[in-house]
């Protein structure tokens, strides 16, 4: 990069954030409203305006950009933000998803909505939101001689555990997801190896003693239960999906049913795609797969754009983790860093488990890709995360740019502990 290049390079990051986050968010909006067309087929049949599903999506996409360009005009370290963001979005996420639990709508045989003034909330991808920022304050909080205290670790610990506790309705996956966020938040913010795997395993002990617990409890948990689709057991339907994931390769021997048909018209997309696929607007598959604007548009975009379009978009997300890393390690606190690793990681976590689902390396199981598929909760809280991540970005940019101490002198006492993965800022902002 020339020293001109350069100089724009920052004056811009300066200015609206990191270029390159910028540039992975448009190009998402871009794919997503391109494939959320294309996958719309089964939408619009049950529609009277063809446009309908694509003016919903661009509607959802237009608030998120609004909410991105607010939000990173915001220094993140400012603390009326910082208490919206984590107290007060911490007390309403559990709310919700304790009501949900009991008294949610049911979408695709679990608890997962609930409706608020004629709209419906997935309390789940707000959940995801709210550990991480949860999450930032605590280990920010916790740090002692560039490690994370016993106490820090035990009190995220249990954040994790109570939220995980609180979505198991809302499907096994997004748990999962959100201990996948949580350990690489904790990995970041300096917490030993040892600390981690002591965690690892009250996961793994506690995990098996509830589902012992479970099996041993049925009657009383139908007692609670007041609708026929809580009285199903989803144990055996989560043990029926992994065995047919443990079993994929019959899927060619096997005739097309209601059980396998996502499966099937998937890989079918996938094979029809090949390697520069049929072009956008132009699927076969998407009049057939069951939810192919949203659980499975990846493999839509596989069968429109073929296999280099599939690694394109899986690079778009690695790259906005590897982005928030290079950011990650200019910071000079710990609390930006737990922030934007934590968001990056939220967005590319989800993403690989959506794309696995779809090329059926993990067993099937309902996860959006990030801002491309159609839903409404999902693609604002996943603009949410892309403005506190383009706030953080501005913020360290300017700070390094300015070569004082500043950043560390506005921020909430207690918040200001060093980050223990920092390299030496050079005097250029990279």
């Amino acid at each position: 990069m020339t020293e001109e290049k350069q100089t724009r390079f920052n004056e811009i990051a300066q200015k609206h954030g990191d270029p390159w986050i910028w540039g992975i968010y448009l190009a998402l909006i871009v794919i997503s409203i391109v494939e959320s067309y294309s996958a719309s087929s089964r939408e619009v049949a049950s529609s009277a305006n063809i446009y309908a599903p694509v003016i919903k999506q661009c509607a959802f996409l237009g608030i998120g950009a609004l909410m991105v360009f607010f939000l990173h005009r915001i220094d993140y370290n400012k603390s009326e933000f910082l208490v919206v963001m984590i107290p007060g979005l911490a007390l309403a996420t559990i709310t919700l998803l304790i009501y949900v639990m009991f008294f949610g709508e049911v979408i695709n045989g679990a608890r997962r909505s609930v409706r608020i003034l004629g709209f419906t909330l997935q309390p789940s991808e707000l959940a995801k939101l709210s550990i991480v920022t949860l999450l930032s304050y605590i280990l920010a909080k916790s740090q002692k001689n560039r490690d994370v205290s016993n106490k820090g670790m035990a009190a995220a610990a249990i954040a994790v555990l109570i939220y995980g506790a609180t979505m198991i309705k809302s499907g096994m996956t997004n748990t999962f997801i959100l201990m996948a966020i949580s350990l690489s938040m904790m990995l970041i913010g300096g917490a030993k190896l040892k600390k981690i795997g002591i965690v690892l395993c009250v996961y793994a002990v506690l995990g098996g003693g509830a589902y012992v617990l479970k099996q041993h409890n049925k009657k009383i948990e139908t007692a609670f239960n007041t609708e026929t689709v809580d009285n199903e057991d989803r144990t055996q339907l989560r043990v029926g999906r992994l065995t047919a994931w443990l079993n994929r390769d019959m899927l060619v021997h096997q005739p097309i049913t209601d059980y396998n048909q996502q499966e099937m018209f998937s890989r079918m997309a996938q094979a029809h795609g090949g390697w520069h696929g049929v072009g956008p607007g132009r699927s076969r598959e998407c009049s057939r797969l069951p939810l192919a604007f949203s659980d499975y548009i990846y493999s839509i975009i596989i069968e429109e754009t073929g296999l280099i379009g599939g690694i394109f978009v899986l690079i778009l997300y690695l790259w906005l983790l590897a982005r928030a890393a290079m950011i990650v390690r200019r910071s000079r606190r710990v609390l930006p860093s737990l922030l934007i690793i934590g968001m990056a990681s939220m967005i590319t976590i989800q993403a690989l488990f959506h794309m696995a689902i779809n090329v059926g390396v993990f067993p099937v199981s309902g996860q959006p890709l990030p801002l491309i598929s159609m839903g409404g909760t999902s693609i604002i809280v996943m603009s949410v995360a892309f403005g506190i991540m383009l706030s953080v970005s501005r913020t360290i940019a300017n700070y390094n740019n300015r070569n004082n101490k500043q950043e560390e002198a506005i921020l909430p006492e207690g918040l200001d502990a060093e980050n223990p993965t920092q390299i030496p800022p050079k005097n250029v902002w990279k």
